[in-house]
């Protein structure tokens, strides 16, 4: 599947705007679009998700990690392990779940 930008889904989940981009079988593509104040509690989800700062600051915090993530970083969350996301400074991120969320459809 190809997704052209101008084809990406608007979408909000808990008050943070992303764009669903590519959607496969077995895994997704999002970009989130984060602003100061859309912060992210502690939850959990069936879906691996897998990510890359493109721009501003943020704190992940799941299992025993704690760190503060800025532009050319990545992560790795298991599924079903509860995470949450505190914006520092607002920007993008592109986010991989597998398997598809059907929540952000």
């Amino acid at each position: 599947m190809v997704t052209k930008k101008e084809n990406a889904k608007p979408k909000e989940f808990k008050g943070v705007s992303f764009d669903v981009l590519a959607v496969g079988e077995k895994s997704m593509v999002t970009r989130m679009n984060y602003k100061i104040g859309d912060n992210v509690p502690a939850h959990a989800h069936p879906n691996e998700q897998s990510g890359y700062v493109v721009s501003g600051k943020y704190r992940i915090r799941y299992q025993d990690v704690d760190e503060i993530l800025t532009s050319g970083d990545s992560y790795s969350i298991p599924e079903d392990v509860a995470h949450a996301w505190e914006v520092l400074e607002a920007g993008e991120v592109i986010d991989v779940f597998t398997p598809v969320r059907e929540d952000y459809l």
